[in-house]
């Protein structure tokens, strides 16, 4: 009969990996805490009595004026805007995409998958002429539709690519089962398939957000008027127009930034489920 020992822990090599572990946290924090104090600072404090510490006097009144005199409410609702229904239609186009491909039987599924991820080899930088020149014959330049149909279509390929394998996982009996009860496709899809699919369906979420809510290249190219500019046009706008005031500027960065870092810690938990789902599937 075999015999296991346990290796004995030592004691130093915790201690050390602990120690590192709380500079790789600090380090990573440092930048947010940064950015949120120089946005509660004035210039004097920004350039040199005051650059890494907190503030001496918190200049509240810096989100105020971003919100006023930059409008960045305006700003932030047209990404809010954007962001949610670039995701939604991206997400839903997706799941019935590879409902199609991984789940009905047909000559020329292969080919559709392989013309999907197609996409992820166009760069969109190489792609924002012909979209440009698209959306201006259509007359769909300087309106919500004007991002939101090219966010949803780039965000596609990988949606599929994400959500494919875990579809792919799922057993075919469920689909037997549903049909011997009376449901038709529509039923099986969104009674059996998309329930089984939340672990693929937040990490999506959370790709296409970053990818739309960050985004810079179309909005600021595709956009010419205030009215919907999203957040990082306008921080631009804001940055060209109020070099001298930093505090607003920085205020702007906050509200710009701090709704990833809620939107990834609220659905964090979901994320490393499907990552360990699909570690189990391969």
């Amino acid at each position: 009969m075999e015999s296991y020992t346990l290796k004995e822990e030592k004691p130093y090599l915790k201690v050390i990996t602990n120690i590192f572990l709380i500079i790789w946290a600090l380090i990573n924090i440092f930048p947010i805490y940064f950015m949120f104090t120089f946005s509660l600072k004035s210039n004097d404090e920004i350039f040199g009595s005051n650059i890494i510490g907190l503030p001496k006097n918190w200049l509240w009144s810096n989100f105020v004026t971003a919100m006023n005199t930059g409008n960045m409410g305006l700003y932030f609702f047209n990404s809010l805007l954007v962001t949610t229904l670039a995701i939604g239609i991206s997400m839903m186009a997706a799941m019935m995409a590879c409902y199609a491909i991984t789940r009905i039987r047909w000559k020329f599924s292969g080919l559709a998958n392989a013309f999907f991820m197609l996409g992820l080899t166009i760069p969109i930088q190489a792609s924002i002429v012909p979209v440009y020149v698209v959306l201006s014959k259509l007359h769909w330049l300087n309106k919500y539709s004007t991002l939101i149909v090219p966010y949803s279509a780039f965000a596609l390929s990988m949606a599929i690519l994400i959500c494919s394998g875990f579809m792919a996982e799922i057993p075919t009996a469920l689909d037997e089962a549903a049909r011997i009860d009376g449901c038709g496709l529509f039923g099986t899809f969104f009674k059996i398939i998309l329930p089984l699919m939340k672990p693929a369906v937040s990490t999506v979420g959370v790709y296409s957000y970053l990818q739309c809510w960050n985004e810079f290249m179309f909005a600021n190219v595709f956009i010419s008027d205030s009215a919907h500019r999203t957040l990082p046009v306008g921080i631009k706008a804001l940055s060209g127009q109020h070099t001298t005031e930093w505090g607003p500027i920085g205020a702007a960065l906050v509200i710009a930034t701090f709704p990833t870092l809620i939107f990834y810690i609220f659905l964090s938990g979901k994320i490393q489920a499907s990552f360990i789902a699909g570690a189990v599937k391969g």
